[in-house]
């Protein structure tokens, strides 16, 4: 599947305002920093976490777009346990992919944790799933078997600033949970 990252998708969560802040403070921010951060983390999950990719089967060779809806970038994933790639492109380029997972960074971030289910997030419209669902449930499978979270195995690779980093950010996470209100009484 081809796909221009910076065409519109609807975004279902109806949510705006300061979640896609960053979307248009980061939008002048070059790419080319991020590639080694995330060539490092990929090769580094893949080393430590082989079963991660192992479990994903079949679809090891597919290609997934991880799009943080509220961030001005977009992520293209082949989790290849030989040669994993995980790359960050402009919402303008042309990508060709298999599978597209969109939602904004923090509850992205939510799913690789573990904190949340990717069903209860597709299914209140807080992550939205195109193309190969297969993979998609597989890729997701594999990380709901992961012992413990796959973020914490990420920020690992940066020491302290990483999980800095990551304690900032479930922190963001947890302050701007929105309670539902009780509509049974």
């Amino acid at each position: 599947m081809v796909r221009d990252a910076a065409a519109p998708h609807k975004n279902n969560t109806g949510r705006t305002g300061l979640a896609y802040l960053p979307r248009l403070l980061l939008a002048p921010m070059p790419l080319f920093p991020l590639q080694p951060a995330l060539h490092r983390i990929i090769n580094s999950i893949a080393r430590n976490k082989p079963e991660l990719f192992h479990r994903i089967g079949i679809h090891k060779n597919k290609y997934f777009l991880i799009d943080p809806l509220n961030m001005p970038f977009v992520l293209l994933l082949r989790p290849d346990p030989e040669r994993p790639f995980l790359h960050a492109y402009r919402r303008t380029d042309t990508i060709q992919y298999d599978a597209r997972i969109a939602g904004t960074l923090l509850a992205l971030l939510d799913m690789i944790d573990g904190r949340l289910d990717g069903d209860a997030l597709f299914f209140s419209r807080d992550l939205i799933v195109e193309g190969n669902t297969e993979a998609v449930v597989c890729l997701r499978n594999a990380l709901d078997d992961m012992d413990g979270s796959i973020a914490d195995d990420v920020v690992a690779v940066y020491g302290i600033p990483g999980r800095a980093l990551l304690a900032l950010l479930r922190r963001i996470r947890r302050d701007t949970v929105i309670e539902c209100p009780d509509v049974t009484s």
